[in-house]
């Protein structure tokens, strides 16, 4: 995850990740929750969910809907997407003041995401 410091917070500028499994591989490095494939299909989801991590320090589990598609690709028959298993991505609670205006934190985490198409 990455953000920039704007004068003495920290705002969110967005996810940066390779998500990869045995058969693809995608971007996620979209502002809001998106997603591409290398086939060229994306989804973009909305929040519907969202649980605290079981370990501190952790970026929330969510569940997401699906609210649009491109592309005919894989990813076009998404329904729900959750990201669940998240370890760190926590912004750093140090760094906020004026030496470090427009400093930029990335903050590495992982989790496991699970796409879901519709039933059947």
């Amino acid at each position: 995850m990455r953000g920039q410091e704007q004068r003495g917070r920290l705002t969110f500028t967005g996810p940066e990740a390779k998500l990869a499994d045995k058969q693809k591989s995608s971007r996620h490095a979209f502002r809001g929750a998106s997603w591409k494939l290398n086939d060229g299909s994306t989804v973009v989801g909305e929040v519907v969910s969202k649980a605290d991590a079981p370990d501190a320090g952790a970026v929330p589990w969510l569940l997401l809907r699906a609210k649009s598609h491109e592309g005919a690709g894989q990813l076009s028959a998404v329904a729900f997407v959750r990201r669940a298993d998240t370890k760190g991505g926590v912004a750093p609670s140090t760094g906020c003041d004026a030496a470090h205006v427009a400093a930029q934190a990335r903050v590495p985490y992982s989790a496991t995401y699970q796409f879901f198409g519709a039933a059947k």
